[in-house]
């Protein structure tokens, strides 16, 4: 089916329409929280960003789901998930409030990021509830599809409040102001939220009742020995082993390329800092487009050329195309090296979910999932890091494309090699982007 189609079938049920409705909101705040923190981080008219500055603000946006994911599940099995999509918006915008209200005083950058990784700490929670929230919503023989659109869809509204941002910047302006003004209306977009949670029955999310259901503190450290378990399950798998490894190269690199691309529309093709940002919302765009290009292609070549296939596929083009794309450093190479980053990732992604979903016994699922969360973030995050030692103070280098070029290639063969060529590899989850 397609993905109008699936979307369709599924906006069916009440119930998942208005928690459906819950997550719109939500990852449409989402998008504009992250224009403020990006826009205060990096584009700040005052402030000079520093490759290591910058990988600071990608771990403000990206460490807390990958430290607080495997833990939070204790929670939302013991908490009602309907009562966390009702007070985690209102926990959210007050912080965000008050991080604004802080701001227009004065306040130094480290109350900010504090702040920040307070908002996304409570965000984890939500998102979370939200997801074990999805099958109580949806009947069982709709839950994959339920679990295809509803990523991508978030995704897009992530993409739109990110534009909307952009726009309110630029009508409010670039200083401290526009970011204080992104901040309140993040917080009050995301309290709607709630209103259409509050809708739904108390109950319906769950979890249900159970007396025999150990403390919280032994749970945690079941969480631990868990995610050493999963660990071992994974190696234990070479084709699960292998696709989460391509997905850690992928992210690794996505998150040098991200670097790269905001020091040098910072440093590199303008020291306007308003015009950067322009710059770099392009990109961003055409990397969502990508993303959502990937949703269509990859059930088609998968199918056709087998995973084991598809993903060295995709992992060498998007080495090969972002170095013949942009190392001539013209604007233009860096708007297509976003497409193609988006495609070629999103796809490694795509076939990383339904390998796991297919190999790893449903007894480790859990588990092995907390654990490609966590690679999928610290990885992003261990990319900026290595781009902050690597890179010159505006961003050009040669060098740099040459070893995300190599490494993606690299990173095809290995998986090349991990991989038995006769394996077969149809995808049977078509869409979970």
């Amino acid at each position: 089916m397609s993905y109008v189609s699936d979307l369709r079938v599924v906006l069916r049920g009440r119930d998942f329409r208005r928690l459906f409705g819950t997550r719109l909101l939500s990852q449409f705040s989402d998008g504009i929280f992250q224009v403020a923190v990006a826009g205060f981080a990096f584009f700040s008219p005052e402030k000079q960003a520093t490759a290591a500055e910058i990988a600071a603000g990608m771990a403000v946006l990206f460490l807390p789901y990958s430290l607080l994911g495997p833990f939070v599940g204790v929670f939302i099995d013991r908490w009602s998930r309907r009562q966390i999509l009702v007070i985690a918006p209102f926990v959210r915008g007050t912080l965000l409030v008050l991080t604004a209200a802080l701001l227009a005083v004065g306040a130094s950058d480290a109350v900010f990021y504090t702040a920040a990784l307070a908002v996304l700490g409570v965000n984890r929670f939500f998102l979370a509830a939200l997801g074990a929230s999805l099958p109580h919503v949806v009947p069982s023989d709709r839950l994959m599809i339920a679990n295809a659109v509803t990523p991508t869809s978030g995704t897009v509204l992530t993409f739109v409040g990110a534009g909307v941002g952009f726009l309110l910047r630029f009508a409010i302006g670039p200083e401290t102001g526009g970011t204080v003004a992104l901040l309140v209306v993040s917080g009050v977009v995301f309290g709607f939220s709630a209103l259409i949670a509050r809708t739904m029955p108390r109950e319906l999310l769950g979890p249900a009742y159970d007396p025999d259901r150990p403390r919280a503190s032994e749970m945690i450290r079941d969480v631990l020995a868990g995610l050493l378990n999963g660990a071992r399950h994974i190696l234990a798998r070479r084709p699960a082993a292998a696709a989460l490894g391509a997905m850690a190269t992928h992210r690794l690199l996505y998150g040098l390329s991200i670097a790269l691309v905001v020091m040098l529309y910072r440093y590199y093709f303008t020291t306007d800092a308003e015009v950067a940002l322009k710059g770099i919302t392009l990109v961003v765009a055409t990397s969502g487009a990508g993303f959502f290009v990937a949703a269509l292609i990859t059930p088609w070549g998968s199918q056709r050329f087998g995973i084991e296939n598809w993903v060295p596929m995709m992992l060498a083009s998007c080495g090969v195309l972002e170095l013949v794309l942009c190392l001539p450093f013209h604007q233009w190479g860096f708007l297509v090296g976003g497409f193609v980053l988006g495609v070629g990732g999103q796809s490694v992604k795509i076939c990383a979910d339904t390998v796991v979903q297919r190999d790893v016994d449903d007894v480790y699922l859990g588990r092995v999932f907390s654990i490609y969360d966590m690679l999928f973030n610290a990885t992003t995050v261990l990319g900026a890091l290595i781009a902050a030692t690597i890179l010159p103070p505006n961003g050009k280098s040669y060098a740099a494309l040459c070893v995300i070029a190599g490494a993606y290639v690299l990173g095809a063969l290995g998986y090349r090699l991990l991989v038995p060529s006769h394996r077969p590899a149809a995808l049977e989850t078509s869409k979970n982007a």
